[in-house]
């Protein structure tokens, strides 16, 4: 039997501990010897990342034992840092990000010095006996030196330098006979997703780059992820075309392998150092991930005819894939379950269920069926989102009445929101509130100029979207217009007090480590991002005027509605003295304001019991703003 309850008070299975507890990260799939093996991060140990393996016949096991954990500081982001060949692993530690060497079943030994180094994205060079990485190094005053290094795979090694022209350096390709290499690189103010130049170069007798190859001279364009065929092949993906797709790559001509649906791209920002957007089969077809508006599938490319085909899964989200002979293995989410790593093959047959991404089980009657939407913004403006009504099988809202309404925004501000289930929204949407993921304009997805839209325009075109989707919604009848709530993390946490300091929209915001004063942030941010806001918001301190009128802890007379901050204490990209400020400036204003900070969380919450304080935390908070019990 139905009930009606009000809004927002429906009683729900979904509790903030089942949203953290028995959860667990998947990521960087790899195949050895017969064994299948991804990274595993754990909230229920501290965020601990293990390093899993499982062979067909058996249960996955764990071969990285506590207190090891398999995590790189490389851009603070880090990325992929196990590396498995013929037995052995290694992986870079989280506590003096080292690089360790180990088989299963013995203790891990350091092949890196004890010294300010961190490393990632580690390829096998078998012919020189050495590994050769990405290297940042945090030695000695001003910004740490990221550089390609090769290490010897015996004794001790800080890594012969092999690249060092740029700022930053992306992950490196090595070809399957050893002879080649490629990689990406990028200067300031660039991120890597805005120009970067993409380098080849043969291995000369001593293991050095010779014949080294600039091959995008003078074209803003951002290439990442080359790869190199059986037959030296070298492919990449580029915007140049507006969308990231894959192209043949010899000498300066880029040439596209096969077009893929329309307003559809293979590629994205490379927050996470690392990451494959393809993979290239034996027989000379293309596996790639393909996104469109948020949603993920996989897609194999014949270069030889340009035909396309999706490969039939029931993907919306994936987080990595990685074809073996016949068998193709992949971390798939569905609408309607978490990301669950999967073995089938490239028909999609009868996948089996290697390991969930959570323990928690939601019958199907609890996910919302959501819808995609556009809708307009700011003078010209579109943007987009993902609308999920609230949904609870045995409960409704009151007739006549529109659901309070969350407005998420992503952070990045280079992120997307896809439709793959997230149980953090249903614990929402099954309380009776309804949920507008937001992908405002700079989101990835939607093409190069959707996601350059932003620059220059951050603290507004973003802050307006998040406005004009809420309004929007509201005059569909789809939420109450007197109950908008926002919420963001990061970037998003921007957008969040950006829209409570210039709008009277909405009647509550909670801010994870959110920034609310740029020229601090500019100031005081690591390497990475320490020049992005040249493009978001224009060179500082030429533009400070712009840093001041965007940063929402000079405009606190805007401020009325109730705000919630949450912080990491150790967070090196997003300072806490952030949110401390903007807190502190309410309070003294009789702004009603709450802080939680977290000891030993940096950006983003990894711990299972800060996960859950956090989710209890903001549904009290906006129980007590909103009247309901």
């Amino acid at each position: 039997m139905t009930t009606i309850r009000e809004y927002g008070s429906w009683p729900s299975p979904i509790s903030a501990a089942s949203v953290a507890e028995g959860s667990r990260g998947l990521d960087s799939l790899a195949f050895d010897s017969g064994y299948l093996y991804w990274v595993e991060s754990r909230p229920l140990e501290g965020g601990r990342s293990t390093i899993m393996r499982w062979a067909p016949g058996s249960e996955p096991e764990e071969v990285l034992p506590p207190p090891w954990n398999a995590r790189t500081r490389v851009h603070e982001y880090g990325g992929r840092c196990v590396l498995v060949a013929n037995g052995t692993i290694w992986f870079s530690n989280f506590a003096d990000q080292r690089i360790y060497r180990m088989t299963p079943g013995r203790e891990p030994e350091a092949v890196t010095p004890a010294a300010e180094f961190r490393f990632a994205a580690f390829v096998l060079d078998p012919r020189r006996n050495r590994l050769i990485c990405v290297r940042e190094d945090h030695r000695g005053e001003g910004e740490p030196r990221n550089t390609l290094v090769a290490l010897a795979l015996d004794g001790i090694s800080e890594g012969e330098v092999l690249f060092d022209q740029d700022d930053f350096i992306s992950a490196p390709a090595l070809s399957p006979d050893g002879s080649c290499i490629a990689f990406t690189s990028w200067r300031h103010p660039n991120m890597p997703w805005d120009n970067t130049s993409l380098w080849s170069a043969t291995l000369d007798s001593r293991g050095e780059l010779a014949a080294l190859t600039l091959h995008n001279s003078g074209i803003q364009e951002a290439v990442l992820n080359p790869q190199w065929r059986d037959d030296n092949a070298l492919f990449a993906i580029s915007d140049r075309d507006n969308w990231w797709q894959i192209y043949r790559v010899v000498d300066g001509r880029f040439s596209l392998v096969a077009p893929v649906t329309e307003d559809t791209e293979i590629g994205g920002p490379d927050w996470f150092i690392g990451k494959h957007y393809y993979q290239l089969l034996d027989d000379g077809r293309i596996l790639a991930q393909a996104a469109r508006g948020g949603v993920e599938s996989l897609q194999l490319i014949d270069p030889a005819t340009t035909a396309t085909r999706p490969v039939p899964l029931a993907s919306v989200g994936i987080t990595d894939f990685l074809p073996v002979a016949e068998q193709l293995f992949l971390i798939n989410a569905s609408v309607d379950s978490s990301a669950e790593l999967l073995a089938t093959d490239l028909n999609g047959k009868d996948p089996d269920i290697i390991r969930t991404a959570s323990d928690t089980r939601i019958d199907a009657g609890w996910t919302p069926a959501f819808q995609l939407v556009s809708f307009p913004s700011g003078a010209d403006g579109q943007a987009h989102g993902i609308y999920l009504p609230p949904t609870n099988p045995h409960t409704e809202g009151p007739g006549g009445e529109a659901p309070p309404l969350i407005v998420s925004v992503h952070g990045g501000p280079t992120a997307v929101a896809g439709p793959a289930f997230k149980l953090n929204h249903l614990f929402w949407t099954s309380r009776g509130f309804a949920v507008l993921d937001l992908n405002y304009r700079g989101s990835t997805g939607f093409g190069r100029a959707y996601r350059h839209s932003l620059y220059g325009h951050w603290g507004v075109y973003d802050v307006e979207d998040a406005v004009a989707g809420a309004a929007w919604l509201a005059g569909q009848g789809l939420a109450d217009p007197d109950r908008l709530i926002i919420r963001g993390g990061s970037a998003g946490g921007l957008t969040t007090l950006a829209a409570l300091a210039y709008h009277d929209t909405f009647s509550a915001g909670a801010s994870y480590y959110g920034v609310c004063d740029i020229e601090a942030l500019a100031k005081d941010t690591h390497k990475f991002e320490s020049r992005y806001l040249d493009q978001l918001i224009g060179p500082y301190p030429e533009r400070i005027d712009l840093y001041r009128e965007r940063s929402p802890i000079y405009h606190l007379e805007g401020f009325n509605a109730p705000l919630l901050l949450l912080q990491g204490l150790d967070d090196p990209i997003v300072p806490p003295n952030q949110s401390q400020k903007i807190f502190e400036a309410l309070q003294a204003r009789g702004i009603p304001a709450e802080y939680i900070a977290f000891e030993g969380e940096s950006h983003g919450f990894r711990k299972a019991e800060n996960q859950v304080r956090a989710l209890e935390a903001e549904y009290v908070f906006y129980s007590k703003v909103l009247g309901f019990a």
